[in-house]
């Protein structure tokens, strides 16, 4: 069975685990400083990063801000070793059924076969594909933004709450303004 425990510096070994697998997973310019992080994880109320457990055993990362009126999934992934044993099937619907708002995230867009295959994962789900240019800030000083693309779970119009969704993603998780 799927849980989610969130943790915290303190929590060792479930923290040291996540954080592992969040730098083995993702780009140094798609996560914040190791440091700043651990603050964010400590500080923020509304930010949730947790391990993704099954049966009491650390299998992957789901990070999250709760924005509101939505969820910001920040970082989703599953340990290197268990990927295509269904982990990931068995997380994202066990994240639907208890998030209930709708969930934004951020996906590269389309131009590789493994966009395209983690982007029709997403959709199998349920996930829509907002077809708005949107650029990622920088979670370090001096990198660029990124162009990526959102896409939405839930009842939320991408036409008429793009431009709020965004702001409130870039001020409240990259803390910058537009």
């Amino acid at each position: 069975m799927i849980t989610f425990k969130r943790i915290t510096a303190s929590d060792k070994a479930y923290y040291d685990f996540v954080i592992n697998l969040l730098v083995n997973s993702f780009p140094k310019e798609e996560y914040r400083d190791l440091d700043e992080l651990e603050m964010f994880i400590e500080m923020k109320k509304d930010f949730y990063f947790n391990a993704i457990l099954s049966d009491d055993q650390p299998v992957g990362l789901f990070s999250y801000w709760d924005l509101g009126n939505f969820y910001y999934a920040e970082h989703f992934a599953i340990d290197s070793t268990l990927r295509n044993g269904g982990y990931g099937k068995s997380s994202l619907e066990a994240i639907c059924s208890i998030l209930h708002k709708p969930v934004i995230l951020e996906v590269e867009r389309p131009d590789t076969e493994m966009a395209q295959r983690r982007i029709n994962f997403y959709e199998r789900f349920g996930f829509k594909l907002w077809n708005n240019d949107y650029l990622q800030p920088p979670y370090r000083k001096g990198d660029e933004y990124l162009p990526l693309y959102l896409m939405s779970y839930g009842v939320i119009d991408a036409d008429k709450e793009y431009e709020d969704v965004k702001d409130k993603i870039y001020t409240e998780v990259y803390q910058v303004k537009d």
